[in-house]
Protein backbone atom coordinates (compact mmCIF):
# COMPACT_ATOMS: atom_id res chain seq x y z
CA UNK A 1 0.00 0.00 0.00
CA UNK A 2 3.15 2.32 0.96
CA UNK A 3 4.13 1.83 -2.63
CA UNK A 4 0.86 2.22 -4.22
CA UNK A 5 1.10 5.78 -2.60
CA UNK A 6 4.23 6.63 -3.50
CA UNK A 7 3.69 6.07 -7.08
CA UNK A 8 -0.04 7.34 -7.17
CA UNK A 9 2.08 10.88 -5.67
CA UNK A 10 5.45 10.68 -8.28
CA UNK A 11 2.35 9.86 -10.93
CA UNK A 12 -0.12 12.88 -10.27
CA UNK A 13 3.66 15.39 -10.31
CA UNK A 14 4.73 14.00 -13.12
CA UNK A 15 0.80 14.73 -15.20
CA UNK A 16 1.20 18.23 -13.51
CA UNK A 17 4.34 18.93 -15.55
CA UNK A 18 2.71 18.40 -19.02
CA UNK A 19 -0.35 20.68 -18.49
CA UNK A 20 0.21 23.77 -20.22
CA UNK A 21 -3.79 25.78 -20.18
CA UNK A 22 -6.72 26.41 -18.33
CA UNK A 23 -8.76 23.84 -19.22
CA UNK A 24 -5.66 20.87 -18.76
CA UNK A 25 -5.29 22.45 -15.05
CA UNK A 26 -8.87 21.90 -14.41
CA UNK A 27 -9.36 18.23 -15.68
CA UNK A 28 -5.64 17.89 -13.54
CA UNK A 29 -7.42 18.87 -10.74
CA UNK A 30 -11.17 17.37 -10.97
CA UNK A 31 -9.17 13.99 -11.59
CA UNK A 32 -7.01 13.96 -8.49
CA UNK A 33 -7.84 16.68 -6.18
CA UNK A 34 -12.11 16.29 -6.64
CA UNK A 35 -14.04 16.06 -3.68
CA UNK A 36 -16.05 13.04 -5.18
CA UNK A 37 -13.93 10.93 -7.24
CA UNK A 38 -10.49 12.26 -6.82
CA UNK A 39 -7.94 9.79 -6.92
CA UNK A 40 -6.06 11.14 -3.70
CA UNK A 41 -9.02 11.43 -1.66
CA UNK A 42 -10.17 8.09 -2.86
CA UNK A 43 -6.30 6.88 -1.77
CA UNK A 44 -7.38 8.49 1.63
CA UNK A 45 -10.29 6.85 2.45
CA UNK A 46 -8.68 3.26 1.60
CA UNK A 47 -6.36 4.04 4.95
CA UNK A 48 -8.83 3.43 7.10
CA UNK A 49 -9.28 0.03 5.87
CA UNK A 50 -6.16 -0.73 6.24
CA UNK A 51 -4.44 -3.29 9.06
CA UNK A 52 -3.87 -1.40 12.47
CA UNK A 53 -0.26 -1.80 12.34
CA UNK A 54 0.43 -0.10 8.74
CA UNK A 55 -2.45 2.58 9.36
CA UNK A 56 -0.49 5.38 10.90
CA UNK A 57 2.07 5.50 8.58
CA UNK A 58 0.36 5.10 5.53
CA UNK A 59 -1.89 8.00 6.84
CA UNK A 60 0.68 10.14 7.20
CA UNK A 61 2.21 9.25 4.15
CA UNK A 62 -0.85 9.68 2.24
CA UNK A 63 -1.27 13.13 3.40
CA UNK A 64 2.59 14.19 2.58
CA UNK A 65 1.56 13.49 -0.78
CA UNK A 66 -1.94 15.38 -1.13
CA UNK A 67 0.06 18.11 0.20
CA UNK A 68 2.82 18.08 -2.30
CA UNK A 69 0.84 17.17 -4.89
CA UNK A 70 -1.95 20.19 -3.98
CA UNK A 71 1.21 22.79 -3.46
CA UNK A 72 2.81 22.04 -6.80
CA UNK A 73 -0.93 22.57 -8.36
CA UNK A 74 -1.35 25.91 -6.84
CA UNK A 75 1.98 26.80 -7.90
CA UNK A 76 1.28 25.81 -11.54
CA UNK A 77 -1.90 27.74 -11.18
CA UNK A 78 -0.49 31.05 -10.65
CA UNK A 79 2.40 30.11 -13.42
CA UNK A 80 0.12 29.64 -15.73
CA UNK A 81 -1.80 32.65 -14.83
CA UNK A 82 1.51 35.15 -15.30
CA UNK A 83 2.45 33.22 -18.15
CA UNK A 84 -1.15 33.62 -20.07
CA UNK A 85 -1.45 37.61 -18.75
CA UNK A 86 2.09 38.33 -20.05
CA UNK A 87 0.90 37.21 -23.44
CA UNK A 88 -1.76 39.46 -23.37
CA UNK A 89 -1.26 43.32 -25.79
CA UNK A 90 0.36 45.16 -22.62
CA UNK A 91 -1.45 48.62 -22.29
CA UNK A 92 0.51 51.75 -21.33
CA UNK A 93 -2.19 52.78 -18.71
CA UNK A 94 -0.57 56.47 -18.61
CA UNK A 95 -0.60 57.12 -22.13
CA UNK A 96 -3.29 59.80 -23.65
CA UNK A 97 -6.49 58.23 -24.40
CA UNK A 98 -7.52 58.60 -27.99
CA UNK A 99 -9.53 61.43 -29.10
CA UNK A 100 -13.19 61.69 -28.39
CA UNK A 101 -14.76 63.56 -31.78
CA UNK A 102 -18.00 65.09 -30.35
CA UNK A 103 -20.50 65.84 -32.74
CA UNK A 104 -22.18 69.37 -33.15
CA UNK A 105 -25.26 70.94 -35.38
CA UNK A 106 -24.41 71.44 -38.60
CA UNK A 107 -23.65 74.94 -39.89
CA UNK A 108 -27.37 75.66 -41.21
CA UNK A 109 -28.55 74.29 -37.89
CA UNK A 110 -26.55 76.77 -36.30
CA UNK A 111 -27.51 79.86 -38.92
CA UNK A 112 -31.57 78.43 -38.19
CA UNK A 113 -31.10 78.64 -34.48
CA UNK A 114 -29.87 81.92 -34.74
CA UNK A 115 -32.23 83.70 -36.65
CA UNK A 116 -35.35 82.72 -34.42
CA UNK A 117 -33.57 83.77 -31.33
CA UNK A 118 -33.23 87.20 -33.32
CA UNK A 119 -36.58 87.19 -34.37
CA UNK A 120 -38.24 85.81 -30.95
CA UNK A 121 -36.41 88.80 -29.53
CA UNK A 122 -38.08 90.97 -31.67
CA UNK A 123 -41.78 89.54 -30.97
CA UNK A 124 -41.96 86.92 -33.40
CA UNK A 125 -43.49 83.55 -33.01
CA UNK A 126 -42.18 80.44 -35.16
CA UNK A 127 -44.80 78.51 -37.45
CA UNK A 128 -43.95 75.31 -39.63
CA UNK A 129 -45.40 73.68 -42.48
CA UNK A 130 -45.73 70.58 -44.56
CA UNK A 131 -42.97 70.28 -47.58
CA UNK A 132 -45.76 68.57 -49.74
CA UNK A 133 -47.80 71.36 -50.53
CA UNK A 134 -51.23 71.62 -52.62
CA UNK A 135 -51.56 74.23 -55.22
CA UNK A 136 -53.96 76.16 -53.27
CA UNK A 137 -51.04 77.08 -51.36
CA UNK A 138 -47.96 76.72 -52.94
CA UNK A 139 -50.04 78.93 -56.29
CA UNK A 140 -53.42 79.93 -55.75
CA UNK A 141 -53.57 81.66 -52.43
CA UNK A 142 -50.71 83.31 -53.58
CA UNK A 143 -52.39 85.44 -56.28
CA UNK A 144 -50.07 82.91 -59.00
CA UNK A 145 -52.25 82.67 -61.83
CA UNK A 146 -52.42 79.65 -63.92
CA UNK A 147 -50.59 81.10 -66.85
CA UNK A 148 -47.78 82.39 -64.49
CA UNK A 149 -44.52 80.80 -65.34
CA UNK A 150 -43.75 79.82 -62.06
CA UNK A 151 -46.00 77.36 -62.21
CA UNK A 152 -44.28 75.38 -65.16
CA UNK A 153 -44.15 71.79 -64.38
CA UNK A 154 -40.39 72.23 -65.52
CA UNK A 155 -39.49 74.89 -62.52
CA UNK A 156 -41.28 72.60 -60.04
CA UNK A 157 -41.18 68.99 -58.45
CA UNK A 158 -44.63 67.74 -58.89
CA UNK A 159 -45.51 64.67 -57.67
CA UNK A 160 -49.23 64.12 -58.53
CA UNK A 161 -51.72 66.72 -60.65
CA UNK A 162 -52.06 68.88 -57.45
CA UNK A 163 -49.47 67.90 -55.34
CA UNK A 164 -45.39 69.32 -55.11
CA UNK A 165 -42.87 69.70 -53.40
CA UNK A 166 -43.17 73.38 -52.12
CA UNK A 167 -41.52 75.87 -54.00
CA UNK A 168 -41.00 78.49 -51.10
CA UNK A 169 -42.36 78.70 -47.75
CA UNK A 170 -44.68 81.44 -48.45
CA UNK A 171 -46.96 78.36 -48.32
CA UNK A 172 -46.98 78.83 -44.37
CA UNK A 173 -48.11 82.37 -44.82
CA UNK A 174 -50.97 81.02 -46.14
CA UNK A 175 -51.99 78.14 -43.81
CA UNK A 176 -51.00 80.65 -40.89
CA UNK A 177 -53.22 83.41 -41.89
CA UNK A 178 -56.14 80.57 -42.69
CA UNK A 179 -55.97 79.73 -39.00
CA UNK A 180 -54.71 82.51 -37.28
CA UNK A 181 -56.95 86.24 -36.98
CA UNK A 182 -54.81 89.52 -37.24
CA UNK A 183 -52.68 90.08 -35.53
CA UNK A 184 -50.09 88.08 -36.69
CA UNK A 185 -46.40 88.44 -36.53
CA UNK A 186 -44.62 85.15 -37.51
CA UNK A 187 -41.43 83.28 -38.92
CA UNK A 188 -41.60 80.27 -40.75
CA UNK A 189 -37.89 78.59 -41.46
CA UNK A 190 -37.71 75.59 -44.10
CA UNK A 191 -36.43 73.87 -46.72
CA UNK A 192 -37.78 74.67 -50.55
CA UNK A 193 -37.07 72.63 -53.86
CA UNK A 194 -36.57 74.20 -57.32
CA UNK A 195 -35.33 72.33 -60.26
CA UNK A 196 -32.65 75.22 -60.30
CA UNK A 197 -28.95 74.70 -62.60
CA UNK A 198 -26.35 73.75 -59.76
CA UNK A 199 -24.07 76.53 -59.23
CA UNK A 200 -21.87 78.35 -56.56
CA UNK A 201 -24.86 80.29 -55.86
CA UNK A 202 -27.92 78.33 -56.79
CA UNK A 203 -29.23 74.48 -55.55
CA UNK A 204 -32.57 72.10 -56.41
CA UNK A 205 -32.91 72.16 -52.57
CA UNK A 206 -32.15 74.85 -50.07
CA UNK A 207 -33.72 76.58 -46.70
CA UNK A 208 -35.28 79.92 -46.71
CA UNK A 209 -36.61 81.93 -43.94
CA UNK A 210 -40.02 83.05 -44.33
CA UNK A 211 -41.61 86.29 -41.98
CA UNK A 212 -45.45 87.61 -41.89
CA UNK A 213 -46.67 90.42 -40.40
CA UNK A 214 -50.47 91.30 -40.69
CA UNK A 215 -52.34 93.81 -38.25
CA UNK A 216 -54.44 97.55 -38.62
CA UNK A 217 -52.30 100.12 -40.26
CA UNK A 218 -49.06 98.46 -41.21
CA UNK A 219 -46.76 99.97 -43.63
CA UNK A 220 -43.90 99.12 -45.77
CA UNK A 221 -41.66 101.56 -43.46
CA UNK A 222 -42.32 98.74 -40.74
CA UNK A 223 -40.79 96.06 -42.88
CA UNK A 224 -38.24 98.04 -43.74
CA UNK A 225 -37.14 98.68 -40.37
CA UNK A 226 -37.53 95.04 -39.16
CA UNK A 227 -34.72 94.34 -42.19
CA UNK A 228 -32.52 96.60 -41.12
CA UNK A 229 -32.75 95.53 -37.47
CA UNK A 230 -32.25 92.01 -38.35
CA UNK A 231 -29.30 92.76 -40.37
CA UNK A 232 -27.12 94.63 -38.05
CA UNK A 233 -27.95 92.20 -35.11
CA UNK A 234 -27.33 89.34 -37.63
CA UNK A 235 -24.17 90.65 -39.54
CA UNK A 236 -23.19 93.53 -37.62
CA UNK A 237 -24.19 97.52 -37.45
CA UNK A 238 -22.13 98.31 -40.57
CA UNK A 239 -23.07 96.08 -43.05
CA UNK A 240 -24.29 97.15 -46.73
CA UNK A 241 -27.32 96.19 -47.75
CA UNK A 242 -29.93 97.67 -50.42
CA UNK A 243 -33.88 97.69 -51.54
CA UNK A 244 -34.12 97.10 -55.50
CA UNK A 245 -37.35 97.10 -56.77
CA UNK A 246 -39.11 93.74 -58.18
CA UNK A 247 -42.44 92.17 -58.99
CA UNK A 248 -44.07 89.11 -57.12
CA UNK A 249 -47.31 88.15 -57.33
CA UNK A 250 -48.14 88.11 -53.55
CA UNK A 251 -46.73 91.32 -52.35
CA UNK A 252 -47.66 94.93 -54.12
CA UNK A 253 -45.27 97.04 -54.21
CA UNK A 254 -42.28 94.52 -53.68
CA UNK A 255 -38.23 94.68 -53.86
CA UNK A 256 -35.14 92.14 -53.41
CA UNK A 257 -32.73 92.47 -50.52
CA UNK A 258 -29.67 92.41 -51.95
CA UNK A 259 -26.08 92.12 -49.66
CA UNK A 260 -22.88 93.04 -50.44
CA UNK A 261 -20.34 89.92 -50.34
CA UNK A 262 -16.94 90.41 -50.61
CA UNK A 263 -14.56 88.30 -52.44
CA UNK A 264 -11.10 87.07 -52.06
CA UNK A 265 -9.82 89.63 -53.83
CA UNK A 266 -11.48 92.49 -52.03
CA UNK A 267 -13.95 93.72 -54.81
CA UNK A 268 -16.79 91.35 -54.38
CA UNK A 269 -20.42 92.29 -55.02
CA UNK A 270 -24.43 92.39 -54.01
CA UNK A 271 -26.13 88.87 -53.86
CA UNK A 272 -29.84 89.12 -53.71
CA UNK A 273 -30.64 87.16 -50.11
CA UNK A 274 -34.41 87.40 -50.69
CA UNK A 275 -37.45 89.24 -51.93
CA UNK A 276 -40.01 91.58 -49.85
CA UNK A 277 -43.06 93.28 -49.99
CA UNK A 278 -46.38 94.50 -48.58
CA UNK A 279 -48.67 91.54 -48.75
CA UNK A 280 -51.24 91.76 -51.78
CA UNK A 281 -54.58 92.21 -51.18
CA UNK A 282 -55.79 89.54 -53.08
CA UNK A 283 -54.00 87.27 -51.02
CA UNK A 284 -55.22 88.75 -47.89
CA UNK A 285 -58.96 88.03 -49.46
CA UNK A 286 -57.74 84.47 -50.51
CA UNK A 287 -57.69 83.54 -46.47
CA UNK A 288 -60.45 85.40 -45.82
CA UNK A 289 -59.22 88.67 -44.54
CA UNK A 290 -60.60 91.97 -45.01
CA UNK A 291 -58.20 94.00 -47.12
CA UNK A 292 -59.64 97.51 -46.42
CA UNK A 293 -58.78 96.83 -42.63
CA UNK A 294 -55.78 94.90 -42.57
CA UNK A 295 -52.25 95.15 -44.38
CA UNK A 296 -49.33 93.30 -44.15
CA UNK A 297 -45.68 92.77 -45.34
CA UNK A 298 -43.71 89.33 -45.50
CA UNK A 299 -40.12 88.23 -46.91
CA UNK A 300 -38.27 84.91 -47.78
CA UNK A 301 -34.55 85.20 -47.63
CA UNK A 302 -32.13 81.73 -48.37
CA UNK A 303 -30.97 80.76 -45.61
CA UNK A 304 -27.84 79.49 -47.32
CA UNK A 305 -26.93 82.48 -48.62
CA UNK A 306 -27.35 84.21 -44.95
CA UNK A 307 -24.86 81.85 -43.57
CA UNK A 308 -22.64 82.45 -46.94
CA UNK A 309 -22.30 85.92 -46.47
CA UNK A 310 -21.91 86.30 -42.28
CA UNK A 311 -19.28 83.29 -42.68
CA UNK A 312 -17.51 84.09 -45.82
CA UNK A 313 -18.66 80.55 -47.60
CA UNK A 314 -17.60 81.24 -51.15
CA UNK A 315 -20.17 78.22 -52.81
CA UNK A 316 -23.62 77.03 -51.34
CA UNK A 317 -22.11 73.57 -52.27
CA UNK A 318 -20.33 73.19 -49.26
CA UNK A 319 -23.25 72.58 -47.19
CA UNK A 320 -23.82 69.83 -48.51
CA UNK A 321 -21.01 67.69 -49.30
CA UNK A 322 -20.11 66.49 -45.62
CA UNK A 323 -16.77 67.56 -45.68
CA UNK A 324 -15.70 67.13 -41.92
CA UNK A 325 -13.17 69.56 -42.66
CA UNK A 326 -15.60 71.86 -43.81
CA UNK A 327 -18.32 71.60 -41.07
CA UNK A 328 -15.78 71.43 -37.84
CA UNK A 329 -15.32 74.88 -38.74
CA UNK A 330 -18.51 76.00 -37.20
Amino acid sequence: MLDQIRQLGQQALAELAQVKDPAGLEAYRIKYLGRKDGLLLKMLSQVGRLPAEIRPQAGFLANQVKQQVLEAFERAKRDLAEATEKALPQIDVTLPAAEVVVGRPHVITQTIRELLDIFGRMGFHVAYGPAVEDEWHNFIALNIGPDHPARDPQDNFYIEDNLLLRSQTSTIQIRVMESQRPPIRVVAPGRVYRPDTVDATHMFMFHQLEALVVDEGVSMVDMKSTIDQFIRLFFGPETPWRFRPSFFPFTEPSAEVDLFMPDPEGKGGWVEMGGCGMVDPNVLEAVGLDSERYTGWAFGFGIERLAMRKYGIPDIRMFFENDIRFLSQF
